[in-house]
């Protein structure tokens, strides 16, 4: 078989809660060795639902590939145990609060005075420099305080306050943002020989997520920003996106309405800007007549850029995502539960899903006698 394109590194793994471990587990989905150091009582995400046979599956879709040691850093075998644990590790990765870690003494510094070529990632909500740094933060609290919320806000039309917080995009953002730098320092070291301290702050990503709304805060003097909105149907609602003028064209066909192509407001790209609402109006004067599985296929079937809305589930078993693998299967007592594969795919298939959770503690005897 292939070789995963991380085996053979070694990643100690001082994380908690969802940014961090989600960075870790995409490593260990590449082949690295990633051991996760937890307290005695683990991980606070090991509690938390949904709840398999064998514990939370929220922890194994954040973990899942990982070994599991038990250690108390402010003791003097734990702290010993885990300088030797860095000491042989290609990464260390933490994201603590800034500070934690050169209170336990297992800070950058620390640990790169005996071991020059670390790659050492700190993963925290602000950074760790400027005024805010020793700030708590989560992912709600950095979509409202990074502009992320009121943006979403004033792109709808109904809302009177910004919306609640379901989807932890800062977090997973950040975890994104920190694989990519973790490589990225990988590849200067193989280049140069030397290790890096790496710092990611939730604030910096969900403001680089932020791309138009950050040109518009200094340019707001540019036309108004189209926005694609569901139209309503039969059965649900459904998004038509188009864009080019070929794409116009062939909507207005399938949708029997040739006579739009002529008329003199959807005449151009620039004259449909000028009236998008009249525009969306007549799109959906069309699919509220019809269910949106037939709006969707017929549209595709014509090339229009469209989908109808489909739930987390739907879209989980969806054909694509079947024929793609994208859903993997981990391990638990009742026969399993599925997590997505990496986003990204190797030809060689040698990156995914290691369908295997660790138990807390279950690898101190292999890794730390």
């Amino acid at each position: 078989m292939a070789t995963p394109p991380m085996a053979g590194l070694r990643v100690v793994d001082f994380t908690t809660v969802i940014a961090g471990p989600y960075c870790t587990r995409l490593l260990a989905d590449c082949g690295a060795e990633v051991i996760k150091v937890e307290s005695d009582t683990g991980d606070q995400i090991r509690l938390v639902p949904p709840i398999s046979d064998d514990g939370s599956s929220y922890f194994a879709h954040l973990n899942c590939g990982k070994k599991s040691v038990v250690l108390d850093l402010r003791s003097r075998d734990g702290h010993r145990a885990a300088l030797k644990l860095a000491a042989s590790a290609d990464v260390v990765v933490e994201n603590f609060r800034p500070g934690v870690m050169k209170r336990l003494d297992l800070d950058y510094a620390r640990l790169a005075a005996d071991h020059a070529d670390l790659i050492y990632c700190a993963i925290s909500g602000f950074g760790q420099t400027g005024p805010r740094a020793m700030e708590p933060a989560y992912a709600p609290i950095i979509h409202a305080g990074g502009g992320y919320d009121l943006a979403q806000m004033g792109y709808q039309d109904e809302l009177s306050r910004p919306e609640k917080c379901g989807i932890f995009t800062a977090d997973v953002l950040a975890a994104l943002y920190a694989f990519g730098a973790i490589q990225t320092a990988l590849l200067g070291r193989e280049r140069h020989g030397v290790g890096q301290f790496i710092d990611v702050a939730m604030m910096d990503s969900i403001i680089n997520l932020l791309i138009y709304e950050t040109q518009m805060t200094q340019f707001p003097d540019a036309p108004a920003r189209i926005l694609f909105t569901p139209t309503r149907t039969t059965d649900g609602f459904i998004i038509v996106t188009p864009i080019g003028q070929r794409s116009f064209e062939d909507m207005a066909d399938t949708m029997g309405h040739p006579e739009w192509k002529s008329d003199a407001r959807f005449l151009t790209g620039p004259e449909r800007r000028t009236h998008w609402a009249d525009l969306i109006a007549a799109i959906e004067s069309w699919t509220s007549r019809h269910t949106a599985h037939h709006c969707e296929s017929q549209l595709i079937a014509a090339g229009v850029p469209c989908s109808r809305y489909r739930s987390v589930g739907e879209a989980m078993n969806d054909p694509q995502s079947i024929a793609r693998g994208l859903m993997a299967t981990v391990q638990d007592g009742a026969g399993g539960f599925q997590v997505p594969n990496p986003s990204f795919q190797f030809a060689d298939g040698t990156v995914g899903v290691t369908p295997i959770v660790p138990k807390l503690g279950e690898h101190n005897d292999e890794l730390l006698t």
